[in-house]
């Protein structure tokens, strides 16, 4: 059975008469880690952020186990327990630690403060960061917030993680090192995951590749 599936999936912003999606359907299994590739403006920004209810189609549907997401209730809801966020920018709250960015998805799925603080340490350790849980995100690297970011992605355990250019401001060495974790993640936990990106080298990690071009898919 197909875990997700995107169903005839268009996006049209009237104002500036341009329509991002065209008709997109694919579907992905349980635990299958797909690539979405294609030049910039192609689509596969828009793409994650409907699966991941951050924004609603002009037409079309997206199915997990079956269901269409919106009766999953409120969308803040199901991607708090469904959904994992990787950003080419990390998105840290910039006032809190890395050890609080990491455990504040915890707080919408209701679980106290000692509990997400220590799934939160558990993941930090996971990905090598425990000596920076109580640093601020302007006194570490790069790579190190961008695996903090993972981290934080990781940490309700979402069965679908969405990554958008994870990789995109790392060198290859710790871009390569955060793919890793979220492959880690698929294969431990069965999570299926999505990443859009440039890197040829990647992709070819993955499961497989869906190209897209000006708002559909190609392949």
């Amino acid at each position: 059975m197909n875990f997700l599936m995107v169903d005839r999936l268009s996006k049209l912003y009237p104002k500036d008469n341009i329509e991002a999606l065209k008709g997109v359907t694919f579907s992905v299994s349980e635990g299958e880690v797909v690539a979405v590739m294609g030049p910039s403006g192609c689509g596969k920004s828009t793409l994650l952020n409907m699966i991941g209810a951050l924004d609603r189609p002009t037409s079309g549907d997206i199915l997990v186990n079956g269901r269409p997401v919106k009766e999953y209730g409120p969308a803040h809801l199901f991607r708090a327990r469904m959904i994992g966020f990787v950003f080419q920018f990390h998105h840290m709250v910039s006032g809190m630690t890395l050890a609080e960015n990491v455990a504040a998805p915890l707080v919408a799925q209701g679980i106290g403060k000692h509990e997400r603080m220590k799934r939160a340490m558990e993941l930090l350790e996971n990905v090598g960061l425990e000596h920076r849980a109580h640093f601020l995100p302007s006194r570490v690297s790069g790579g190190e917030r961008q695996r903090a970011a993972v981290a934080r992605a990781l940490v309700a355990t979402p069965k679908i993680i969405l990554a958008d250019e994870p990789t995109g401001n790392l060198d290859s060495s710790a871009g390569d090192a955060v793919f890793q974790l979220m492959l880690t993640h698929s294969r431990d936990k069965g999570a299926t995951v999505i990443i859009a990106t440039h890197n040829a080298e990647i992709a070819g990690l993955c499961d497989r590749t869906i190209t897209m071009r000006d708002g559909c898919i190609t392949n």
